[in-house]
């Protein structure tokens, strides 16, 4: 009676394994994500922060491409939140991780629960 619980229980550890390496694989990649956004979001306020100290006839140029356009000051400073407004929220949705992390510990807890049913029988 042994063989069938050793095979459960081996099944069932091989798909926590796999589930585990997959969640850590998916926070990791959130993490970067979060970082980049973050240093985009760090960019464009300190763009921001410097545009502001500028006068308001001063010609500004945003870069596309491999050309520059002559922008009004209010049109860069829009763009210019709206990339800080865009990354705070993608950062937010991806701070969701928590989501990950608790499927994983619950898959742990099924896996201990069994443990500890076939020791009691």
């Amino acid at each position: 009676m042994s063989a069938p619980i050793d095979l459960e229980l081996k099944k069932a550890f091989s798909e926590l394994q796999v589930k585990m390496i997959d969640t850590q694989q998916k926070v990791k990649l959130a993490d970067l994500q979060i970082d980049q956004l973050t240093r985009v979001q760090k960019h464009a306020k300190l763009t921001h922060a410097e545009i502001a100290t500028l006068s308001d006839n001063t010609r500004l140029y945003e870069g596309v491409g491999r050309m520059f356009i002559l922008q009004l000051k209010e049109e860069i400073n829009d763009q210019l939140k709206d990339k800080q407004k865009t990354a705070d929220e993608k950062i937010k949705e991806l701070e969701k991780k928590v989501y990950l992390e608790r499927s994983v510990k619950e898959a742990e807890d099924n896996i201990r629960e069994m443990l500890l049913s076939r020791r009691a029988h």
